[in-house]
């Protein structure tokens, strides 16, 4: 009767751990998944953004002065000096 307690209770605790195994990979595997949707979704929305554009500024080799330009390109007002 001894030993088939112990057997029992045996077999319930390895029940039980596989469980909790099962239970421990399958909730990481699914924060795992979060993750790579956050990771690609932001990857997908750096793609869209706009890249800044550079000026350089010119000198003007005959070094008379130049007039004022002002226009704006649809990412806002650039003012040529």
């Amino acid at each position: 009767m001894q030993s088939i307690r112990s057997v029992l209770f045996t077999a319930v605790a390895i029940t039980v751990t596989l469980v909790a195994f099962v239970f421990t990979a399958s909730l990481a595997l699914a924060l795992a998944g979060i993750a790579a949707v956050v990771a690609i979704g932001s990857a997908i929305a750096a793609k869209f953004n706009r890249r800044p554009v550079h000026v350089h500024a010119r000198t003007n080799p005959t070094g008379a002065e130049r007039e004022m330009r002002i226009w704006n390109d649809g990412r806002g007002t650039i003012i040529d000096l």
